[in-house]
């Protein structure tokens, strides 16, 4: 057999910005891997051409999300795809908490309002006994797309400030999306957590500082992640994120996968998002990181040959 081929697929801005990408080519090319960087949507790409396809920095997916679930699905007819094409269906549209919360996942309560219209909390409102009042609360909510990345279009609002939420939602309800309505957890303030799983073992973590600092306030430009450090997750924590894993609706191990978590208000971890296309892995923070996604890789190859 000859050199295994591996395609680690990013896209025109994320080949620039993905500070992971040069690490982990780097990487597998010292593991005797022939690895290349490929946006999903070049020119041609032969796919067949690879053993394996890595989904890394395809941070534009979510402004074309119907293009690029097309490409996943046509990429996986001809190579082997990580992590998978259906997967990458189902994590793309944030509705998926409804189901690991049918599954007994702590997942912060989430409200879904489709632009037909009805709200969809596990059970559903009918969008006439839809107010104000449920764009508020004690600390105040959060509203985002149900389809987003990077925290784009979304924005917290203060108690009080429920008529400006529901503008949010407004908003992007006549541009045909799906909204989001969360209560502000207040202990976001101590930190989100990040922990991060490759071939469906713990890998490490990270705690980052909180991202909607300034209320109201819809801005696509922020800082990600900000101040992202190491940090050892407690025993809940760790359980809490196995179990979301545990509810993914996909045979076998992923090849990897980040948690999101926060604190609710009795300090218990809930989960705030799955991410499983394309996520921030943190390789430069963690030592070990990097060598337990070049052997989650490598047995992928293994799979495959």
């Amino acid at each position: 057999m000859g050199t295994a081929r591996v395609a680690i697929v990013t896209s025109e801005g994320g080949a620039d910005a993905d500070a992971d990408l040069p690490l982990i080519l780097a990487a597998l090319r010292g593991a005797g891997v022939s690895a290349q960087a490929v946006a999903w949507d070049a020119d041609r790409p032969q796919w067949d051409g690879f053993d394996l396809a890595v989904i890394r920095s395809t941070w534009d997916y979510a402004d074309r999300l119907p293009e690029f679930l097309a490409w996943a699905d046509a990429t996986a007819e001809v190579t082997r795809l990580w992590n998978p094409a259906p997967l990458v269906r189902w994590n793309s549209d944030k509705r998926y908490l409804l189901e690991l919360a049918r599954h007994k996942v702590p997942v912060v309560p989430t409200r879904f309002l489709e632009p037909g219209g009805s709200f969809h909390t596990g059970g559903s409102l009918d969008t006439e006994d839809f107010d104000t009042e449920d764009f508020d609360g004690p600390h105040g909510v959060v509203v985002k797309p149900a389809v987003s990345s990077g925290a784009r279009d979304t924005a917290r609002y203060e108690p009080g400030r429920g008529a400006d939420a529901e503008r949010h939602a407004r908003m992007l309800l006549d541009r045909g999306r799906t909204a989001m309505v969360q209560p502000y957890l207040p202990l976001v303030a101590e930190g989100e957590r990040a922990l991060v799983f490759f071939g469906g073992s713990f890998s490490h973590a990270i705690r980052k500082q909180p991202l909607l600092t300034e209320a109201g306030l819809i801005d696509n430009f922020r800082v990600p992640h900000p101040g992202a450090a190491p940090y050892e997750p407690s025993e809940a924590e760790l359980r809490t994120a196995r179990a979301a894993l545990a509810a993914v609706p996909a045979p076998g191990e992923l090849l990897f996968a980040r948690v999101d978590l926060a604190l609710d208000e009795a300090r218990e971890p809930v989960l705030m998002e799955l991410e499983l296309i394309e996520p921030n892995l943190f390789l430069g923070i963690n030592s070990h990181g990097l060598e337990r996604l070049t052997e989650a890789v490598a047995a992928a190859l293994t799979a495959t040959r």
